[in-house]
């Protein structure tokens, strides 16, 4: 997994100009607006294979919009930074503090689906845009809204239709090497894998992808061992191959509770694995005095509604059928997967409208005697793109601040004549219902 910081390009700044020509007495406000800075995009691209390209460089910045100019010149937008990611890679929103994950922006799962992680600031408005009735040549523009970096956390899943799962020393590197041209490491003691290994099967007229996972113990859901790290890589896959090793292995473990171990981490971790598809293997039915275990783990395994094959790693007893029947379930769960999905999905749009969900709202907060705080992203941002300088302008946001409820929100939470409000960096004096257009700038 690899943490970066991403920030969009900022917005240029919106025009204030009048029109300006011979034989035109009063030309009209003709200040164009800024370009939108631009975007941070992450996109899947099956070409790859690691997030090797973020190991060493973590900080990402989109180009900037160019200013408005007069004659209703708009600025030139700023150019998208894309930024390729293997398929399988779920990106993570952090919290500055802690780094901690906070929500999941995306997960990237189909060749050339894309979603922007930081979007560019809003190109300021010129002043045509602030014309009214009573207000026909407005002398104020918006300035640029910075764009706002944060970190976010790229996590790389494994991409498999199957995942050998089971407790360690199962014998699922075995298997694996007998299914595919997987070549892992192999050895009589527990935790030989450290890292998840990946084969190609072929299975008839069918193939698919299967992934040996690192062996599970009691408590993996919980973060025992390396259980959090072996256990995201199984999330992604259609089918689960539960292997068990039927002779209880050099520790003398009993399987049918070893099968009870794993089912019920599965469903501790993530409870839709539980209803996930599986096959249940008993492994190494090659050594003698087994039967009556593999008819115990057949009958547990029916119970659970789940398919059952008895084999041997070692000399490849069983395996034909079960490489045929996991084929073949792998086919049909993968065509309902492309029923119920689109081709190449752009998640811009859907996260775009509930980022703008989030920041139109705001919240606030009683700071101190006679002092509030307001808190918002689209409340700070109309600060942000307000020229101090000019009245016109903080007249107007005062009415803007009244358009998106601030005013009756402040009169509600107790705020009285005379009050302070701190937006960011500026204050305000709260009169009443608006606010005083003298405003204090604080460092």
């Amino acid at each position: 997994m690899s943490r970066i910081n991403v920030c969009g390009g900022d917005g240029g700044a919106g025009c204030m100009s009048f029109r300006r020509e011979a034989y035109v007495p009063k030309g009209g406000p003709d200040g164009g607006d800024g370009g939108d800075g631009g975007n941070v995009v992450i996109e899947a691209d099956a070409q790859l294979s690691s997030l090797i390209d973020y190991r060493f460089k973590h900080h990402f910045r989109a180009e900037r919009g160019t200013h408005g100019q007069g004659s209703r010149k708009n600025g030139r937008a700023g150019e998208d930074l894309v930024l390729k990611v293997p398929l399988g890679t779920v990106i993570w929103e952090l919290d500055p503090e802690t780094m901690a994950h906070t929500h999941q922006l995306a997960d990237l799962a189909v060749d050339g689906e894309r979603v922007i992680v930081a979007p560019g600031g809003r190109g300021g408005r010129g002043n045509p845009h602030f014309v009214t009735s009573v207000r026909r040549a407005p002398a104020f523009a918006e300035k640029g809204e910075p764009a706002r970096d944060h970190w976010i956390e790229l996590e790389l899943k494994l991409m498999a239709d199957a995942a050998l799962v089971g407790m360690p020393s199962a014998g699922k590197s075995s298997l694996i090497a007998r299914m595919s041209a997987a070549r892992p490491k192999i050895a009589d003691y527990p935790f030989t894998t450290l890292v998840p290994n990946l084969g190609m099967v072929r299975a008839g007229n069918h193939s698919f992808v299967v992934a040996d996972i690192p062996g599970l113990i009691e408590g993996a859901s919980e973060g025992r061992g390396l259980g959090h790290t072996f256990l995201r890589h199984i999330e992604r896959t259609a089918l689960i191959m539960h292997v068990v090793d039927i002779t209880g292995g050099l520790e003398g473990r009993d399987p049918l509770e070893d099968y009870r171990i794993i089912k019920e981490e599965l469903a501790a971790y993530a409870p839709e694995l539980a209803s996930r598809p599986q096959i249940v293997i008993a492994n190494k039915c090659d050594v003698s005095g087994m039967t009556d275990r593999i008819a115990q783990l057949r009958s547990l395994a029916a119970q659970d509604g789940h398919p059952f094959f008895a084999v041997s790693a070692l000399t490849g007893a069983g395996l034909q059928p079960l490489i045929l029947s996991a084929g073949q379930l792998v086919s049909e769960l993968r065509a309902e997967l492309s029923k119920s999905t689109s081709s190449v999905q752009d998640m811009s749009e859907v996260l775009e409208q509930r980022r703008l969900e989030r920041e139109a709202r705001f919240e606030v907060v009683a700071e101190g005697s006679r002092a509030w705080r307001v808190r918002g992203a689209e409340i700070e941002r109309l600060v942000v793109q307000t020229d101090w300088e000019n009245d016109e302008a903080v007249t107007y946001l005062q009415s803007r601040f009244a358009h998106i409820g601030l005013d009756a929100a402040l009169e509600r939470a107790g705020a009285q004549t005379g009050d302070e409000i701190r937006i960011m960096d500026t204050a305000f004096s709260y009169e009443g219902d608006e606010f005083d257009e003298k405003h204090v700038a604080s460092s």
